[in-house]
């Protein structure tokens, strides 16, 4: 199991990266929130430890991001010891608050209860989209439309975070705003420039006929939306 933790005191993350990693728990760190969100989304963590006072991007602002995406459980673990800052962090989509200083065997035994808590994990998905299949845990695209000659179209590092984002949510409304903070972070969220570009360039990979799309349809003024027929 992959922990995130996000921390910008250097003795905890060193402490905490020591204990977990004999505990048997693969662990991966961010010193602020804007590191935190880019590991996330390179790293897919299983559970997330976020502190709230970090520079740059704050815990509550990552855990909105975070919860664009996934449904990991995020322990917040920080100094703050007042209702308001858990009541805060609890709304924003935190599982459990853990209050600065703590610890290790209380630690343990939050992590244990949240990860009790996790859904079975779900087999990565693979769907249709007319003569073209697209598999996330293999990560190909394959075009059958030529009977017999199957034919792999080839996606870039960022058109496969667009399209997995879209399929994990397939027939629901995904904001530009989910998916600009979770590809390029909160400071690119409303550079929705950059989602015209990747949806055009998917369009003309997947669609049959990019210019009256089937599939992945435009929410005017709000979004994207993956249509699967059937």
């Amino acid at each position: 199991m992959k922990i995130l933790i996000a921390d910008d005191d250097p003795q905890l993350l060193r402490a905490l990266r020591i204990t977990l990693s004999v505990k048997g728990y693969g662990v991966v760190t961010a010193a602020n929130g804007a590191q935190a969100i880019s590991v996330a989304v390179d790293e897919r963590p299983d559970v997330y430890l976020l502190d709230l006072g970090m520079p740059g991007l704050d815990g509550i602002e990552v855990i909105h991001a975070i919860r664009g995406w996934s449904e990991a459980p995020i322990l917040v673990v920080s100094g703050r010891a007042g209702s308001a800052d858990k009541v805060d962090a609890l709304d924003a989509g935190a599982d459990d608050y853990v209050t600065k200083p703590f610890s290790i065997d209380e630690l343990l035994a939050r992590i244990r209860a949240v990860t009790r808590r996790m859904p079975q994990q779900e087999a990565l998905p693979s769907v249709r989209l007319g003569e073209i299949t697209i598999d996330l845990a293999a990560r190909t695209v394959t075009d059958e439309s030529r009977r017999g000659q199957p034919r792999t179209i080839r996606l870039t590092p960022t058109e496969w975070q667009v399209i997995e984002l879209l399929i994990r949510n397939a027939g629901k409304l995904v904001t530009r705003q989910t998916i600009l903070t979770h590809i390029w972070g909160t400071e690119h969220a409303r550079d929705t420039g950059y989602l015209r570009l990747y949806l055009s360039q998917l369009r003309k990979k997947l669609e049959p006929d990019p210019s009256e799309p089937r599939y992945l349809l435009t929410e005017p003024g709000m979004g994207y939306r993956l249509r699967l027929e059937g």
